[in-house]
């Protein structure tokens, strides 16, 4: 099989190593907006060589989307206009309305929705990582209107990968992506800005940081390239988590002003039930 990536940041360079190391892919051809980027990845053997979207296109057997959500619909109308025996697949953190540009196309059925559960905070060919999918959810959407065997494929590949396929409605899986993944997000970016805020007065402050602090605020350092377009796309299910995430920091803020130790336990007894969740 014969892969074309575009975009070989953090996600991509590490879907292109994982095709690489899994034997599915006899060749991997780089796209990237960056010449810079193309570059780097060339040099570090995530792709093979690099070629121009169309002739990338055509030499492949698989097209995979790996750059921000807010680009991905337009190009992906672009691909399924060229593509004929092709499977286009995309790999980015919003789904409706994707799966709603696409929905019409002639050629919908070679595309396969999908949004791998994973990434960090780093950016870039050079963030790629080995193995970084193994073991992590992928969801797939709209499942159904995929051709049997381009589904088929999808599923093959992260399957090898060893990547368990939930199957959600791109409604379903933006709300829950919203819940599970881009709250997080939001969060770290505001707990940065109060920290950096108060070092203005406290400069001793990142003196004492420990390990909480560290993994609660790593996101911050997450690019804007990315997630800016991630939290206006989903911006109405973002803005639903947010109010509730607020209303229970007022929750928290009101009992420890009360001196409300019985409130303070309930609270956090229930906050330790996400073990359930998460072990």
């Amino acid at each position: 099989m014969i892969a074309t990536i575009i975009g070989l940041g953090l996600i991509g360079g590490s879907f292109a190593l994982a095709l690489k190391d899994q034997g599915l892919a006899d060749r991997v051809i780089g796209v990237d907006r960056d010449p810079a980027h193309a570059t780097k990845a060339l040099e570090l053997g995530l792709v093979d060589e690099l070629l121009p979207l169309e002739a990338a296109v055509d030499a492949s057997d698989l097209v995979v989307l790996a750059i921000p959500v807010n680009a991905i619909p337009l190009l992906a109308i672009k691909i399924l206009n060229r593509v004929d025996r092709q499977v286009v697949m995309d790999m980015g953190s919003t789904k409706e309305e994707l799966c709603e540009v696409i929905a019409q196309h002639a050629r919908r059925g070679r595309f396969v929705a999908t949004h791998p559960m994973w990434g960090t905070e780093y950016s870039g060919p050079e963030a790629a990582v080995r193995g970084a999918f193994t073991g992590r959810s992928v969801v797939i959407c709209q499942g159904d209107k995929s051709d049997p065997d381009a589904l088929a494929r999808v599923e093959e590949i992260y399957g090898r990968i060893g990547m368990p396929i939930l199957k959600m409605e791109p409604e379903e899986h933006d709300l829950h992506a919203a819940y599970v993944s881009h709250i997080s997000q939001v969060t770290s970016y505001a707990l940065a800005l109060t920290v950096l805020e108060k070092e203005r007065e406290e400069e001793a402050i990142f003196a004492l940081a420990g390990g909480g602090f560290e993994s609660t605020v790593r996101l911050a350092k997450s690019s804007g390239e990315m997630w800016i377009p991630i939290l206006l796309k989903n911006k109405y299910n973002v803005l639903d988590v947010l109010r509730e995430h607020i209303h229970q920091l007022q929750i928290m803020r009101h009992m420890i002003e009360r001196d409300d130790v019985e409130g303070l336990q309930s609270a956090i007894r229930k906050a330790n039930s996400i073990r359930r969740i998460i072990h």
